[in-house]
């Protein structure tokens, strides 16, 4: 099964809120802190195409961005079909 994966930093107020738009739709969230595994920041440069900023969210095989890229989703009405893919 696919899932979600947000790669992200303990202060982040925009990692909060990804976090909380997405737990507000019933999801689990993989939480991948690149504070505390910083070898794990470069898998996510690699895996988000170079962005450097958190968080990085990724629904199952799709790369969505960081939160402005999600709530945006969420305002055009993509993100619900994208969460539905996963389950």
């Amino acid at each position: 099964m696919s899932k979600i994966v947000m790669y992200c930093t303990a202060f982040c107020p925009y990692c909060v809120r990804a976090e909380q738009l997405l737990n507000n739709k019933g999801v689990e969230v993989e939480k991948v802190r690149v504070d505390q595994e910083p070898d794990r920041f470069d898998e996510m440069l690699e895996k988000a195409y170079g962005r450097r900023t958190v968080p990085q969210i990724f629904i199952g095989d799709t790369h969505v961005g960081g939160y402005d890229d999600l709530a945006e989703m969420e305002m055009k009405g993509e993100l619900d079909p994208l969460l539905a893919t996963i389950s």
